[in-house]
């Protein structure tokens, strides 16, 4: 989906330096508003937003895990918009996805350091696609087709396929975000207000 959104020239991709400063935070919001309302529905293409943080030094998968979640918890204080109503806001509750700007996002982290080579890239940087992109695969009857794609490409790549990966519903989302590959104990740092 990423190479087809790439080859179809259907990314937006902006620069901050840092991932936790005000100026962050804001640019990313005034940029996926901008991206929300751009967005064509009745387009069978894939729209990607990615935000990359060029001075942001990251050691560890569990130091960009953190940093992630404390930006998208300034992301969601700063956003003043409602959840959307089609997801849930627990992010326990299999049926979470990030909300902002009144839109369900399933978010890619990615960073030098990911033990995922797929997730590895030259910065920090978080790929916000819109769900409802995944809902029209599943209403065309093709999402099985893509996911399994997907999977197939990852296991050539890497060997073996994300295990942190599951169909949306069937457990939450936000174990995915970051790449990581977190235990049934892993708790969620955020709360929706």
């Amino acid at each position: 989906m990423a190479r087809a959104a790439f080859t179809n020239d259907q990314v937006v991709i902006t620069e901050h330096e840092k991932m936790l400063q005000a100026s962050t935070v804001t640019g990313i919001l005034a940029g996926l508003k901008e991206y929300v309302a751009g967005y064509d529905a009745d387009s069978n293409k894939f729209f990607s937003f990615i935000t990359a943080f060029t001075k942001e030094t990251i050691h560890t998968e569990e130091e960009f895990e953190q940093k992630l979640w404390q930006l998208l918890n300034c992301l969601h204080i700063m956003d003043g918009e409602e959840w959307d109503g089609t997801v849930a806001s627990d992010p326990e509750h299999d049926n979470f996805s990030f909300s902002l700007c009144g839109k369900a996002f399933y978010m890619v982290g990615l960073h030098p350091r990911s033990s995922r080579l797929a997730r590895r890239s030259p910065y920090p940087a978080i790929a916000f696609n819109l769900h409802a992109q995944f809902e029209q695969l599943r209403e065309r009857g093709v999402y099985g087709n893509v996911r399994d794609k997907i999977r197939h490409r990852d296991m050539a790549f890497e060997g073996s396929i994300n295990p942190m990966l599951e169909d949306f519903g069937n457990a939450s989302e936000a174990k995915q975000y970051s790449g990581r590959q977190v235990g049934p104990d892993w708790k969620c740092p955020f709360h929706a207000k």
